[in-house]
């Protein structure tokens, strides 16, 4: 009978112990911590935005600095890892961003000469080149395979080689078809009058000055092709689009001891021609104005040209943007144009229908959510060609930005 009782007892108790396991629900993995924002109701954090989350922010003074300007993106074909390379008032930061959770700042490049609000990087065969407004800066060019091992970080960087054949520039251009690089907005009293330098960077770290062009007015921005567009005239030059303060100039410079102007064009109310891109077949050229919004009062204004025939371009239609944000620079990829849009952060438009007159915003995200005002502040700069589809983003005031499309 004891052991009969002792028996029941033991059962009761595993029965007792069973129910209370199965009552409690098994402990759940929990989520690795991630530095994504969600875009949600509008918001991603303290940003506007619409169809784009936030994977990633590093602040100016993570990088020991007090001002953003341009940017770049390099992919290491070797690693496939992708880097965000990001200019500063007193120099250039390298960020590893493979990882958007796990980022890695390696290290700074620090201003050749003295701190600058102008700085300019583009890549061309795994280097950076980089040029400044800051008196006397030249052209930095630092091989971007080094950063493959780095151990102690941040690395405070030096050039690989310093270019001083000219003094300060505005901006980089590079063509990477054929490499050449092309500063531009050098002295306005240089030979080339602030028109684009011509330098062979095929063999990057021993670039080789082959003249300019100065023919026209100073050059603020520039981009230039290798021709594969509807003018077969052309087909296999080398074509630069230049930017030049109040009109477009297209210049034949194939022959870089004797290029050749082709035509120029302007628009009504022009403030300060600043920047523009290509769509990917060449047909139209699509130019920011960045002083039109603070003379004129219009809202964010983007001028589209037919470049159909480049002997004869034409102004093919405006297409204005939702606030009074000053536009800055425009890249395109696909069909959309992705315009770093100072206050009013990056704004991302439609260009499928540009043929029949037509491009329409599709969302944004807005780094600057103080206002959006025509004053210079947010986004200077927006990088989209990297594969992983992350969008780089520099901001003058807040620093690098990494977002993605939802």
């Amino acid at each position: 009978m004891i052991k009969y009782r002792t028996l029941l007892s033991l059962i009761s108790f595993s029965f007792l112990i069973s129910c209370s396991s199965s009552d409690t629900p098994p402990a759940q993995p929990q989520p690795d911590p991630t530095n994504i924002v969600k875009c949600t109701g509008g918001k991603a954090g303290i940003y506007p935005c619409s169809g784009y989350d936030l994977l990633l922010t590093l602040p100016l003074d993570t990088f020991d600095a007090t001002k953003g300007n341009d940017s770049w993106g390099w992919t290491d074909t070797t690693t496939n890892k992708e880097y965000a390379i990001m200019c500063l008032n007193n120099g250039t930061a390298f960020v590893d961003i493979s990882d958007t959770d796990n980022p890695v700042y390696l290290g700074k490049l620090p201003t050749a000469t003295v701190s600058s609000s102008w700085r300019d990087v583009k890549v061309y065969k795994d280097h950076a080149f980089i040029v400044s407004e800051a008196s006397n800066h030249g052209m930095q060019v630092f091989d971007l395979t080094r950063l493959r091992n780095i151990t102690n970080t941040p690395t405070t960087f030096t050039a690989d080689t310093h270019f001083t054949e000219f003094g300060s520039a505005h901006n980089m251009v590079i063509n990477e078809n054929s490499g050449y690089a092309y500063p531009v907005g050098t002295s306005k009293t240089g030979t080339y009058k602030g028109g684009p330098l011509f330098i062979n960077i095929q063999d990057p770290k021993n670039p080789k000055s082959e003249g300019g062009w100065g023919m026209d007015n100073y050059s603020h921005d520039a981009q230039v092709v290798t021709y594969n567009g509807p003018d077969t005239d052309y087909t296999g030059k080398e074509i630069l689009i230049g930017s030049n303060e109040n009109e477009v100039v297209i210049v034949d410079i194939s022959n870089k001891a004797n290029p050749k102007n082709i035509s120029k064009i302007s628009y009504p109310n022009v403030g300060y021609t600043h920047q523009g891109w290509f769509t990917e077949n060449q047909k139209h050229f699509i130019l920011g104005d960045e002083l039109d919004e603070q003379n004129f009062g219009n809202k964010t204004k983007t001028i589209i040209f037919d470049f159909t025939d480049l002997d004869n371009p034409k102004l093919d239609f405006i297409y204005t943007g939702l606030t009074e944000a000053i536009d800055h620079n425009g890249y395109v990829k696909n069909n959309t144009f992705y315009l770093a849009n100072y206050t009013a952060g990056v704004r991302f438009i439609d260009i499928s229908n540009i043929n029949g007159k037509t491009i329409t915003e599709t969302g944004y995200f807005d780094t600057y959510p103080d206002n959006d005002g025509a004053s210079f502040n947010g986004v200077w700069n927006v990088y989209p060609y990297f594969k992983s589809g992350k969008i780089l983003v520099s901001d003058i005031n807040r620093g690098l930005f990494i977002i993605k499309k939802q």
